[in-house]
């Protein structure tokens, strides 16, 4: 094969990968190199660290790690699509929170992916996004089609389950708030109605599952 049969590097998907874990980022990058129409042009092991590298390369694609230490992923997304709208970021993530993929959506993802389906989904990925397309892993579509009308919870309410999934009493969560014990058994009752739980435990366990809390 000739190398007029290669494509050039301009004419190549140029991608930036960002993740905390060197040995993600280059298993991906392997995987993307192997590829005749894509290349990595730049890696980062955080969110500061994406955002500069955004701005030196310009990349067609970026994969980004939804969870990182420091500036996370999507405050890493909305810095760059503040200044650079254009910029096309799909998100990574270990598990499928609805909540959390909500989140990076409004905030203007162009996709989620799940790293168990990287080997699977990768380069679909990439070529899908790059054509001005969205993409989202089927698991994750399905995460967000079964809560799809669920109300979501305030950020005041967020916070108080927060509190609650420390081990907090109510005592405590107003204390810690400045808000009224009485309040807070209002935003708890509002939560179990709004999580369909039994109770603090289990809107606890739920709002953990769909991404809505961390702990």
């Amino acid at each position: 094969m000739s190398s007029q049969d290669f494509p050039s590097l301009d004419s190549q998907i140029s991608v930036l990968l960002v993740d905390d874990h060197p040995m993600l980022r280059s298993g991906v990058a392997e995987a993307i190199n192997s590829q005749m129409d894509m290349r990595v042009v730049a890696e980062a092991g955080d969110g500061d660290e994406a955002i500069s590298a955004w701005a030196a390369h310009r990349p067609d694609v970026t994969i980004m790690d939804l969870a990182m230490p420091g500036t996370c992923g999507v405050e890493a997304l909305q810095a760059i699509r503040s200044r650079f709208p254009a910029a096309r970021i799909v998100m990574l993530t270990t598990f499928g929170g609805d909540a959390q993929v909500r989140r990076a959506l409004e905030a203007g993802a162009y996709g989620f992916l799940l790293k168990s389906s990287l080997r699977k989904e990768l380069v679909q990925m990439i070529r899908t996004v790059h054509d001005g397309q969205r993409y989202i892993s089927p698991a994750i579509a399905q995460q967000l089609a079964n809560h799809m009308g669920a109300s979501l919870l305030s950020e005041r309410e967020v916070e108080v389950l927060q509190c609650a999934a420390a081990g907090n009493s109510n005592k405590r969560i107003s204390s810690l708030l400045e808000i009224s014990e009485e309040t807070v058994k209002t935003h708890m009752r509002s939560i179990l109605t709004k999580l369909d739980a039994n109770d603090r435990t289990h809107a606890v366990t739920i709002a953990l599952k769909r991404g809505i809390i961390g702990l």
